[in-house]
């Protein structure tokens, strides 16, 4: 017997993980060919990825040059289950208020969300990040029992 991959989530899974993880690893292309990958605030809406970032940093520069990106959504905790998302970002300047603070209600109250964002922007300049996914691959070892078992000892 070999073995070659955990079973995959289903597609209500993948938009529940995608909805309940707080914390997403999104990955990009530097200049020298190596990948910048970071922790990231995110939000999933309408089948879509959304975050804010700086307008300076260095996720934005790299999308600037070559918009194909990796997200990567996982639980930590032990079995893990994660979902790939490969896909284009857009960088987008309208609004960015407004949906900066709907990212952020994940994570914090609404008018906490607000105020932090109005600081955010008084400071520098931020941009709306959205990946439309091409591709998702996901895997579930909490459906894997024989994988369990051998890790468990």
């Amino acid at each position: 017997m070999s073995y070659t991959q955990a079973p995959h989530l289903t597609k209500e899974e993948i938009e529940s993980l995608l909805k309940e993880v707080k914390i997403a690893r999104f990955c990009s292309l530097n200049d020298d060919g190596s990948i910048h990958a970071v922790p990231v605030w995110f939000k999933y809406e309408n089948g879509q990825i959304i975050m804010g970032t700086l307008d300076a940093s260095r996720k934005a520069r790299n999308v600037k040059h070559n918009s194909r990106v990796t997200v990567l959504v996982d639980v930590e905790a032990w079995p893990q289950k994660a979902v790939l998302i490969y896909g284009e970002a857009k960088l987008d300047y309208k609004d960015v208020f407004s949906k900066l603070v709907s990212v952020c209600e994940k994570y914090m109250p609404k008018e906490e969300a607000k105020s932090w964002v109005e600081g955010l922007l008084r400071l520098s300049k931020w941009v709306i990040m959205i990946i439309k996914p091409e591709r998702m691959a996901s895997f579930d070892y909490t459906k894997d029992k024989a994988f369990q078992t051998v890790a468990q000892g």
